[in-house]
């Protein structure tokens, strides 16, 4: 599933259309990426509105139209946003595709994991202002993730890195480099760490998700990749080799998901 920094990616995918005027709106209204929605209202809604701008937050996507409203996508295991030139019809797995002026935004969605939902109104919808603050931003406070690591005191940091309700968009990958660059062990129980060591937990979310922003959400015809020298780029095989010791990582479960760590650096 796409984290953070490829949901960002993928929201800038249509931000060249900012300030185009949707003509038309092409969707597979029983397609299950609206369930909750009412396809026909958002095609209505949308018809004759200008694309006005866009925003990320974890994994979730908005997309603010002038005068009609705000349009949010989660883009699920497989979905994805691209630009098509003017007129574009939509194909089978392309479940909603706005026409604009000029080009033609798309949402394809192979496994409908996804979700569309659509909000009217000039104010930003409350499901999107009740999201858990941006990791990278002022509002995530060191305060907050320790007593968060204390009301899941008895879980193992990787699970607790998982839980979207405090740290929206970390997914797998993203979560076994943070406790890397921590030297901390995915199976530490959450509420055992010491004060220092949840002062270098929280700075280095920080660092992994601004990193991870800078490096892999950039225009181009895909994301990029971390630095040489993340965990990143040995954490996906077997004969990984940890970036700072040089020892073998090791890959296990551990809270339910496929864990990668190095036994030499994080003891």
């Amino acid at each position: 599933m796409p984290e953070l920094a490829e949901v960002d990616y993928m929201r800038r995918r249509w931000d060249p259309a900012i300030g185009h005027r949707v003509v038309t709106v092409r969707l597979h209204p029983r397609a299950r990426i609206f369930r909750g929605s009412d396809p026909h209202r958002i095609a209505r809604a949308l018809s004759g509105a200008t694309f006005a701008g866009s925003a990320a937050r974890g994994k979730q996507m908005l997309f603010g139209f002038a005068s009609a409203g705000w349009l949010g996508i989660h883009l699920g295991m497989t979905g994805s946003l691209r630009i098509a030139g003017a007129g574009h019809h939509p194909g089978r797995h392309e479940h909603l595709v706005l026409n604009l002026d000029a080009v033609s935004l798309v949402l394809e969605d192979a496994r409908l994991f996804g979700r569309i939902r659509f909000d009217p109104g000039p104010e930003k919808p409350e499901w999107w202002e009740s999201l858990p603050p941006a990791l990278e931003g002022p509002d995530f406070r060191k305060a907050d993730l320790d007593a968060f690591l204390q009301r899941r005191r008895g879980s193992p940091l990787k699970a607790v890195l998982l839980m979207q309700e405090r740290f929206p968009g970390i997914g797998n990958w993203m979560a076994d480099e943070i406790l890397w660059r921590s030297r901390l062990h995915p199976g530490r129980k959450a509420g055992a760490l010491a004060p220092d060591e949840v002062a270098r937990l929280y700075r280095e979310i920080r660092a992994v998700v601004r990193g991870a922003l800078k490096h892999i959400s950039r225009p181009g015809e895909h994301w990029g990749d971390p630095p040489g020298n993340w965990l990143f780029h040995q954490r996906w095989a077997d004969g990984g080799r940890c970036p700072r010791t040089g020892g073998a990582l090791r890959r296990e479960t551990i809270g339910g998901r496929t864990t990668c760590w190095s036994p030499t650096w994080q003891r």
